[in-house]
């Protein structure tokens, strides 16, 4: 939180330096852009290695649960399940809030003259080249050239194969991959530790060309993609109502303790004790307490695919980019499925990890991410929020369908 705080403190102070010098310096402008481009190639370098490690594991991972009985196979389904209509929910609200509520095209025109040095993304293939270049022909050429899309495809092909392995051979490659991954995070968080640096500069590139509408822009995308993930808090309560059939006010007193948690900490592991209570509070027997719920924090968060979506879109939107129905279905596709190898990691990196990928796959620059992730901390705080709200609704449902509701505290 504190890192967080002292990045944000960075983009601020950046803005107003540059809101202050305007066009007076062309050579400060040049040396701020310099120093963020190196940071934000600093970012860069580590998404591919990154994303095929993390979802390696996580697929194995997940794998790995699912096998576990028939509980864990429920929970695994039913998590994916709601993984993926909440992503398909981002892809039709995210444009429609933009559309009612647009940015200001002023504001709008100034931020992508501060990103002018961003090469404008190509125009999608047909839908039919599109399907012929899914399978990959040559999976290292699809990582050099960032095709995102065919590496996944191959990348859970891959992670599929592992799980069939015996069970020696599943072990070494999958520490393999752990490992890479954990190292891939140790540079990212080197990166990171110079955030306030990259952060500050850009923001300064930022105020020196957008001025005082970069603020605006800022908030206006707080409100968008902390609307997504609002939805899916709100959505927890009918799962809980219909899914688990608890009462409304029983589930959202029971929930309140978790989610003072989830705000003051931002960590869904943070919140675990709080949910397991309020589940118990709720009747939820102890095998879905001490199955499900663990579970859902280790592999399920509900907001994030559609969240990071929504950045992706957002991102779009303000540079004037105009989505096709092949762009959104792809980032659908790996908003979905990255997911499961991004939910241990800490906000910031997992902001770069996830998101950075749909960007890609979709034909979107990831330039202004590294201007949001200062910022993250106020959506963040919904992404948690609404995680453990439908980690209980979730987890209170599958207990009723495996009979497990009514052994708890309210027994």
């Amino acid at each position: 939180m504190k890192k967080a705080w002292i990045i944000l403190a960075a983009l601020v102070g950046g803005l107003l330096l540059g809101m202050f010098i305007g066009d007076r310096s062309p050579l400060f402008h040049d040396i701020a852009d310099v120093v963020g481009t190196i940071w934000l190639n600093g970012l860069r370098m580590t998404v591919i290695p990154l994303v095929v490690a993390l979802l390696i594991t996580g697929i194995v991972q997940t794998a790995n649960a699912a096998s576990a009985g028939r509980t864990a196979m429920r929970s695994v389904v039913t998590m994916i399940s709601i993984l993926v209509l909440v992503t398909i929910m981002a892809a039709i609200v995210t444009p429609t809030l933009l559309a009612i509520f647009p940015l200001d095209p002023d504001a709008a025109q100034a931020l992508r003259q501060a990103m002018g040095a961003i090469e404008p993304a190509a125009a999608p293939p047909p839908f039919s080249e599109f399907l012929k270049a899914v399978v990959p022909t040559n999976p290292f050429q699809a990582a050099a050239s960032d095709a995102l899309l065919p590496l996944i495809i191959f990348t859970i092909a891959f992670a599929f194969a592992i799980t069939r392995l015996e069970q020696a051979k599943k072990q070494i490659l999958a520490a393999f991959f752990e490992a890479m991954a954990e190292a891939m995070v140790t540079v990212i968080s080197w990166v990171l530790a110079l955030a306030p640096i990259g952060v500050f500069a850009l923001g300064v590139v930022l105020g020196m060309t957008a001025g005082a509408a970069a603020f605006g822009a800022l908030i206006h995308y707080v409100l968008v993609v902390t609307a997504i993930g609002t939805i899916i808090m709100l959505s927890a309560y009918p799962v809980a109502m219909f899914g688990a059939r608890f009462n409304l006010f029983d589930f959202a007193r029971a929930a309140i303790p978790a989610q003072s948690v989830a705000i003051s900490t931002q960590s869904s592991l943070a919140s675990l004790p709080a949910m397991v209570q309020g589940a118990r509070q709720l009747g939820v027997g102890a095998r879905s307490t001490d199955i499900v719920l663990p579970m859902a924090v280790a592999i399920f968060r509900a907001t994030s695919p559609a969240m990071n979506l929504a950045v992706a879109i957002y991102v779009a939107h303000w540079m004037g980019i105009r989505l096709g129905p092949e762009q959104i279905v792809i980032g659908v596709a790996v908003a979905s499925i990255t997911t499961l190898g991004s939910v241990s990691l800490p906000g910031s990196i997992s902001f770069i990890a996830a998101i950075a990928p749909i960007c890609i796959a979709m034909g979107i620059p990831i330039e202004p991410l590294a201007v949001l992730v200062a910022i993250e901390t106020f959506p963040d705080i919904m992404r948690t929020l609404g995680n453990v709200t439908m980690d209980i609704a979730v987890t209170g449902t599958i207990a009723r369908a495996e009979g497990d509701l009514g052994k708890g505290e309210a027994e």
